[in-house]
């Protein structure tokens, strides 16, 4: 099917990007070597903690992951602007082998009391995001595909969820990494990082999949540096990470704060995820609307300049 150029959606004062394209391609999965910091015997008792360590813990998380295999998510993306803020949280399922994993997004409440509508569900595929009850004109039975890796922000932001492997594939970026101290997440123990991970880095070190669309974040971005916390696990696995954006809307003067937030938990959870089928794929016109508002139609808007930071 033929593509269709991305349309845009506001979240609040931010700009959110949505679309329609064709094609997937389902990519086998490359891992990349560990060298065990994440779970050797480093100071503090967990490994990961030395000096030396610390970084090498944090950009081998996503190797964690992989050797898991599937863990349940919940996602949180907070944004503010003026004093405006609003939340989007997500929870489902991701396979850290196949790369493709499944999310119900609930979005803000309308601020005028009316009732909150059906959450949308979205498939997370290689290369390829897929929304179900998308709304703005789509028939309740198809889904919006975009094509992750022509969005300006790589889909870090764009669904109102960062794709776990691919914020887990952030921090092969890591440029900065400092230990904080060991502390307990949903009763395991875990060590908490903080840090700064460069996107020019994370896109070369990413696997195949996601190198184009942290390639496109890194130019997307204003700047390629992106602020997270992160919490591993003594097997190194990622139990909580949270990443820190800002958009800068030429509409406005004062930036959107972007703070992304991914808790992954029960892995080697079952993932079951079937990727729709061409049929049952919108190829029609897209149109604007304002999560948690009206619909806006889908006149032409200024693409936002985006920033990582606070």
């Amino acid at each position: 099917m033929a593509g269709r150029q991305p349309r845009r959606t506001r979240i609040g004062d931010a700009v959110v990007v949505l679309g329609v394209a064709g094609g997937l391609a389902l990519v086998g999965v490359s891992g990349c070597g560990r060298s065990g910091a994440a779970t050797g015997g480093g100071s503090g008792g967990g490994g990961g903690t030395a000096a030396g360590e610390v970084a090498v813990a944090v950009r081998e998380a996503a190797d964690a992951l992989v050797d898991a295999g599937s863990s349940k998510a919940r996602t949180s993306m907070e944004m503010a602007t003026g004093g405006t803020r609003v939340t989007i949280r997500g929870e489902g399922v991701y396979d850290y082998r196949k790369r493709i994993g499944r999310l119900k997004v609930l979005l803000p409440q309308d601020p005028s009391g009316a009732p909150v509508r059906r959450p949308v569900t979205e498939l997370l595929a290689p290369g390829a995001l897929f929304m179900k009850n998308r709304g703005a004109g789509v028939p309740a039975d198809k889904w919006v595909r975009v094509d992750t890796g022509t969005l300006a922000d790589g889909n870090l932001v764009t669904g109102g969820v960062t794709d776990p492997f691919t914020a887990a594939e952030l921090l092969r970026g890591a440029r900065t990494a400092t230990y904080v101290g060991r502390t307990e997440l949903a009763g395991a123990a875990v060590r908490h990082y903080r840090g700064t991970a460069d996107l020019h880095e994370a896109a070369d070190a990413a696997s195949e999949e996601n190198k184009k669309p942290l390639g496109a974040a890194a130019t997307g971005f204003a700047t390629p540096e992106v602020p997270f916390d992160v919490y591993l696990d003594d097997q190194g696995r990622i139990r909580k990470v949270r990443h820190r954006f800002s958009f800068v809307n030429e509409e406005h003067s004062d930036p959107v704060a972007v703070a992304s937030t991914t808790l992954l938990y029960d892995f080697g959870a079952p993932v079951d995820v079937r990727l729709p089928e061409a049929d049952d794929i919108y190829a029609g016109r897209i149109s604007e609307e304002r999560i948690g508002g009206e619909d806006r139609g889908s006149g032409p808007e200024r693409e936002p300049r985006m920033t990582g930071g606070n």
